[in-house]
């Protein structure tokens, strides 16, 4: 009798323990880590790269990067059933101080296949609407006659011109304004998603984001240094241009493990 209670006892412990593993395995996360590489087309890009004259746009100007940065947030996996798990908050990504280069998020992201893993460039109305201490510390904040909030990205450097003269342009996108002033308007919303397309999340896992910089002057709209060179915040044509262009800047790298 002794000898079937501790067998019975021991079958008891085995099957409690198979269903604890099944319920840890339904309830598996894992760390995700987003790693920013940068290209101009087939040339991979570092801060080594900038401050030189080497860059060829779709106009034919021969160009230059000085500095390099801008914003992502709303990190968002999504799955088949259309679930979204959202990763609140923003990170900014520093490319001429290799600063931001890695994102790794506080919050685990439950393993399984998404159907996308997206996030916003830039920051969304209602966010850019807050007060962020570290944007500040590094000088991101959008004068107040200019909307304020934060710029989406500020890209700098220098172009040769039509005149053959070497002249420097400023690239930053922000939200567009119109009535620039004390009473600005906000003719069309700049910032947009990002969808990378699908990931596989079994444990943790480096997600590559690749930022062609190159689209940011050609596609749908090429662009002409000649003409849009600087002064281009309070510009909302120009802002729209920007934020069209960007659709197609970004790509899933390599996925790891």
């Amino acid at each position: 009798m002794k000898n079937s209670y501790t067998l019975l006892l021991l079958v008891f412990v085995v099957f409690s323990s198979c269903g604890d593993d099944l319920d840890d395995n339904l309830k598996a996360s894992a760390a995700t880590q987003f790693k920013f590489t940068h290209q101009w087309n087939a040339l991979t890009v570092s801060s080594a790269d900038f401050n030189t004259l080497q860059f060829i746009n779709a106009n034919g100007e021969e160009l230059s990067v000085e500095r390099l940065r801008y914003l992502i947030s709303e990190v968002t996996f999504t799955r088949g059933n259309g679930e979204d798990i959202v990763i609140d908050g923003h990170h900014l990504i520093d490319v001429t101080e290799d600063s931001g280069l890695t994102y790794t998020p506080e919050l685990e992201i439950p393993t399984g296949f998404y159907t996308n893993v997206s996030f916003t460039f830039g920051l969304n109305n209602e966010a850019n609407m807050q007060n962020y201490i570290d944007l500040n510390s590094v000088s991101f904040n959008v004068p107040e006659m200019l909307g304020g909030g934060y710029h989406y990205m500020q890209m700098d450097g220098k172009f040769v011109n039509s005149a053959a003269e070497e002249m420097g342009y400023n690239y930053h996108a922000i939200r567009a304004v119109d009535n620039v002033g004390s009473n600005p308007t906000f003719p069309q919303d700049t910032f947009f998603t990002v969808n990378l397309g699908a990931v596989n999340i079994a444990s943790e896992t480096i997600v590559e984001v690749k930022m062609n910089i190159a689209e940011w002057f050609r596609n749908p709209n090429v662009w002409d240094l000649n003409v849009l060179n600087s002064v281009l915040m309070p510009n909302s044509e120009a802002q729209i241009l920007m934020s069209e262009n960007g659709q197609s800047v970004f790509s899933l790298g390599t996925v790891t493990p």
